[in-house]
């Protein structure tokens, strides 16, 4: 179930140069797995903003966004009190409910934000989560420390070397021989492709489409699957391992 309310902003602050963080104030009780997105209505835009949830708690929201267009760039200059008119509790998020004791978390530039919480929530189960981050140069890294704060091992690469392990993240993952049981991750397709070639466990893949309305009223976001199509605002954006076709 969704929720549609006004929130503050309570900080808009740059991470890198192109990415911000930003946390809302108002009420969160829809906001029910890691891996859900919020839909932000911006002044002037015909089309919500989907953000994916990074973080929240009883009653803020923090999300994670890089600047990539006319709506991101609009977001960027609001300040702390301005309000915003924003659907809560989208999509279906990552389900924590299995056998997994040592899951392996990956993803990939504007990919990494709703691997946080979900970093959160695997410990507070007693689980031991692994963090792999990719990104294309040092100066685009964000959430390294925040994710390392968590008393979790984390890894980085970046396509140019310049920090970590140089190449993808699934170079990472084949240089580092992890010990997983599950896989969770969320990034561009290509390296969503990449990490289901490079492993063999069970897992849940975040993906991004375009959304009309972000709650399921239209199909232009749904894709095929071995069980029929979905749509990813809706009935994703997480899908099993199991269920992918590419």
């Amino acid at each position: 179930m969704y929720k549609k309310g006004i929130y503050t902003i309570l900080s808009n602050e740059p991470l890198t140069p192109a990415v911000y963080r930003m946390v809302l104030e108002g009420d969160t009780q829809y906001i029910t797995r890691s891996g859900q997105f919020i839909n932000i209505e911006l002044e002037g835009k015909f089309l919500r903003r989907p953000i994916s949830v990074s973080d929240y708690d009883a009653t803020t929201i923090t999300i994670i966004y890089k600047v990539v267009g006319s709506g991101t760039d609009q977001m960027k200059g609001m300040k702390r009190g301005e309000k915003l008119d924003i659907l809560t509790g989208l999509g279906n998020g990552f389900n924590t409910e299995n056998e997994a004791q040592s899951p392996l978390l990956v993803g990939g530039g504007v990919g990494v934000p709703p691997l946080y919480n979900l970093a959160k929530r695997l410990i507070s189960e007693g689980k031991r989560p692994i963090v792999v981050l990719g990104f294309n140069t040092a100066s685009e890294i964000f959430y390294e420390e925040e994710f390392r704060a968590l008393g979790i091992d984390v890894y980085c690469s970046t396509a140019d070397g310049s920090h970590g392990v140089k190449g993808f993240v699934t170079d990472v993952i084949r240089e580092k021989a992890f010990e997983f049981d599950y896989t969770y991750s969320c990034g561009p397709l290509p390296m969503l492709k990449a990490l289901y070639d490079a492993t063999e466990v069970s897992g849940e893949y975040s993906f991004e489409e375009r959304m009309g309305c972000g709650f399921g009223a239209y199909m232009g976001c749904s894709c095929k699957t071995k069980y029929g199509n979905k749509r990813i605002c809706k009935d994703g954006p997480v899908l099993k391992r199991e269920e992918i076709i590419w």
